[in-house]
C-alpha cells in the first residue's frame, strides 16, 4: 500500500484516500481550532486560493493531540473553519497524529519524513511554556506540514510555526508544482 492508498474520511463522513487527489501537489496539515497557531487557517486558505489552479490541494486533518486544542466534533470543526476563515480546502474527520492510536496516514508520513525542515525554535518555545515536546520524528504540534509531490512521494516536512507563506515552504511548493508526476 502506498501513501496515497491509505484510507481517510472527510469531515462529512465520506470515505476516500489521498489517491482521490492523484497528480496534485498536497500539503497535509494537522489543524486545531483553539491553538495559538490557528490563525494559520487564513494564510493556508490564501495559499490554496492562489495555487489551487496550479494543482495544489491543502488537506486539513483536525487532531486533538496537543493540550485538547481541537475538542469539537467534525461538524463543529467545519463550521468553525468555514465560518471564521472561509476555508474551502478539504477538511477531514478528526484523527490522532501521535501516540498508540496514530492514524496510519500519519504513521506513514512521519516514517517517510522523520525530520522537519526546522523545528528547533518551536521545540524550544514549547519547553519555555513548560511543555515537553514529542521526540524528534513525531509530530511536534498542531499545524505541522507535510508536502507530497504529484508522484505521491513526501517532498518536505515543515515545523508547526512555519507560516504558509514562508519562503522555504512556498519555494518547495513551487518546485513540486513545476515537477511532472
Amino acid at each position: 500500500m502506498t501513501l496515497l492508498d491509505i484510507p481517510v474520511t472527510l469531515a462529512d463522513g465520506r470515505k476516500t484516500a489521498l489517491s482521490e487527489f492523484s497528480g496534485k501537489v498536497l500539503l497535509v496539515v494537522n489543524v486545531a481550532s483553539k491553538c495559538g497557531l490557528t490563525k494559520q487557517y487564513e494564510a493556508l486558505e490564501q495559499l490554496y486560493e492562489a495555487r489551487r489552479d496550479d494543482g495544489l490541494v491543502i488537506l486539513g486533518f483536525p487532531a486533538n493531540n496537543f493540550k485538547d486544542q481541537e475538542p469539537g466534533t467534525d461538524e463543529e470543526i467545519v463550521a468553525f473553519c468555514t465560518g471564521t476563515y472561509d476555508v474551502q480546502f478539504p477538511i477531514f474527520s478528526k484523527i490522532s497524529v501521535v501516540g498508540a492510536d496514530k492514524h496510519p496516514l500519519y504513521a506513514a508520513l512521519t516514517e517517510g519524513a522523520p525530520q522537519t525542515a526546522d523545528d528547533g525554535p518551536f521545540r524550544e518555545r514549547l519547553k519555555g511554556f513548560g511543555i515537553e515536546p514529542n521526540p524528534p520524528g513525531e509530530v511536534l504540534w498542531n499545524f505541522e506540514k507535510f508536502l507530497i509531490g504529484r508522484d505521491g512521494r513526501i517532498a518536505g516536512r515543515f515545523a508547526p510555526d512555519t507560516a504558509p507563506d514562508a519562503p522555504a515552504l512556498t519555494a518547495a511548493i513551487a518546485t513540486e508544482l513545476n515537477r511532472a508526476a
